[in-house]
């Protein structure tokens, strides 16, 4: 089975120390990405560890893919323990840094303890330098990366940063790389503030040397020739017919279609767009860079999540508004999609929905904990109550555009789902859209024969972290571009992504999550007998946890 080549290696930034390990057994049975630092997460950071604490690490992560010049592998994984849910959790980021990060010849780097200053650390195939960097206190992502520029000539390709918001541990920080790329969901940008770790560079000249198999060529040719609508309007595509079937979140979750639409649709993106944009290696250039020369606003983006979160959830109409939401939480170093619904809370609880002056004054209160923002940086699981909004979490996850209450696998993968209420943990949507011209296309409406569905969009959802191919490959990664890619059989390869949820779950487990914790804010009709089914068809216990017998101490003989 292919997989990538490298050893760990774990730096400790309180001690300034780094080691070496082999992780040989690891790479070969969990391919790269995301199983690899899952496999290494659960085997090293302490079930009871505090997300901000020493503890915890955070586990940058390559695939085998990223050796390649095949299109839709611009991509690589960030593992850690999530402030915002208080599980472990994955998140992957697009542009130009994997392949930098390649360079340095390992498959994984850890950053573990916690710096007494503030620190970016360089990796190199040389070495490691701790660098403080005092001046850098509360600098944004732009004022980072061009400092490392300017005095080590590393472009933003080579850093991974964060902003005012991870410094002050905004529970929905994200991690920036490429300046507008973000490791967005989850918070692990709060990690390394609390890490005392500003930015982090990558570089080197000791790439694994993997062979690709020749049917890459396939795959970029047919990204190269596609003439998908993503490559004009990216995720903004779907806008439209997501608000025409009513699965379009708008003001704050209380509605599921915005009158407002043709003003924040793909159409309306793409009129902004002013030239191409992808990530490396990637022939598809599905990416948005975007400008308003009247208003000065310049930002990559939004994508389709975004224009719900600070559009239609904000009862938002004007894609200008929402391009500079977009730029500021790009600025400030925050997940669009949470810190968007963040705000759409807070104008719910002050009848202020529109007000775009009160939107971006109150982004940059979160980022930097003023006011208000203090108690909104901690997410709508822990600040609901005292605005007297409802709950629209999982697992402390907020709610992703493509609505479970129209889309009910959706709503159903939401619930089940380690990360949360998280789109592309099985992106299910993609299945019951209406007018979906693929062989399993599904009803929307209802659960029934819908979890081993979602069991199996999960599994291929992880091989995918863990190769790491970009979601935006399916209509090109056939299963059997899989296999002679991955020189397995599908079935085999379906099973390292179901090791690799398994073990997110086994930890969150050992955490005190459970059945209680699979619910939505809304019903579905026969939700309870879609869970056993989930459980069934993974074969766990009736409340949602992993049977210890499932779980090894040994990567090689995992189940």
């Amino acid at each position: 089975m292919l997989h990538v080549e490298g050893p760990l290696l774990t730096v400790d930034v309180g001690a300034h120390e780094t080691v070496e390990t082999s992780v040989d057994d690891v790479l070969e049975t969990f391919i790269g990405g995301r199983g690899v630092a899952t496999r290494l997460a659960h085997d090293r950071i302490p079930f009871d560890a505090d997300p901000f604490g020493a503890e915890n690490s955070v586990f940058f992560s390559t695939g085998p893919m990223q050796t390649s010049n095949m299109s839709f592998t611009g991509r690589m994984n960030c593992t850690s323990l999530s402030p915002l849910t208080g599980g472990l959790l994955s998140s992957n980021a697009g542009g130009f840094m994997s392949r930098n990060f390649a360079d340095t010849g390992y498959s994984v780097v850890e950053f573990t303890g916690t710096s007494d200053e503030l620190v970016v650390v360089h990796v190199t195939d040389e070495g490691v330098e701790f660098e403080p960097v005092p001046d850098l206190d509360g600098a944004t992502v732009p004022e980072t990366t061009t400092y490392i520029e300017d005095t080590h000539g590393l472009s933003a390709e080579h850093v991974a940063c964060i902003g005012p918001a991870g410094e002050n541990r905004v529970r929905f920080a994200s991690i920036m790389t490429t300046e507008s790329r973000a490791f967005g969901r989850g918070g692990l940008g709060a990690v390394l503030g609390a890490k005392n770790v500003k930015a982090v560079t990558f570089a080197g000249d000791s790439r694994p040397q993997v062979e690709i198999p020749p049917i890459q060529m396939d795959v970029h040719r047919d990204a190269a020739t596609s003439d998908h609508i993503m490559k004009e309007q990216g995720t903004t595509s779907v806008t439209d017919l997501a608000n025409e079937v009513g699965a379009l979140p708008t003001r704050y979750f209380s509605e599921l279609q915005f009158e407002g639409v043709n003003g924040i649709n793909g159409d309306r993106v793409g009129e902004k767009k002013y030239k191409r944009g992808t990530c490396s290696a990637c022939a598809f250039a599905c990416k948005l860079p975007t400008r308003d020369e009247e208003r000065g606003v310049e930002t990559e983006g939004p994508e389709y999540e975004t224009v719900m979160s600070f559009g239609s959830n904000c009862a938002v109409d004007d894609i200008v508004d929402v391009m500079q939401s977009n730029e500021l939480c790009d600025r400030y170093g925050m997940d669009t999609i949470t810190c968007g619904n963040v705000v759409a809370a807070y104008l719910a609880s002050e009848d202020e929905f529109g007000n775009t002056a009160l939107i971006h004054e109150t982004v940059e209160k979160i980022a930097k904990r003023e006011d208000e923002g203090d108690l909104l940086a901690e997410g709508i699981d822990r600040f609901h109550e005292d605005l007297g909004v409802d709950n629209w979490t999982v697992k402390g996850l907020d709610f992703a555009a493509h609505d479970g209450r129209t889309l009910n696998g959706q709503g159903l993968s939401y619930a089940v789902a380690n990360r949360g209420a998280d789109h592309m943990f099985t992106t299910m949507y993609a299945w019951e859209y209406p007018l979906v011209a693929q062989e399993e296309a599904l009803n929307p409406t209802g659960l029934k024969g819908k979890a081993p569905h979602v069991v199996k969009q999960e599994n291929a959802r992880a091989l995918e972290d863990c190769g790491i191919v970009c979601r935006f490959s399916r209509s090109f990664m056939t299963p059997e571009r899989f296999e002679g890619l991955f020189d397995a059989d599908y079935d085999e390869l379906l099973a390292v992504g179901s090791t690799v949820v398994e073990l997110e779950r086994y930890f969150n487990n050992q955490r005190g999550f459970d059945r209680t914790d699979d619910t939505l804010p809304y019903d579905l009709p026969d939700f309870e007998a879609a869970l056993d089914d989930y459980y069934a068809q993974r074969d766990w216990n009736e409340d949602g946890t992993v049977p210890n017998e499932h779980v090894s101490d040994d990567p090689a003989t995992a189940d």
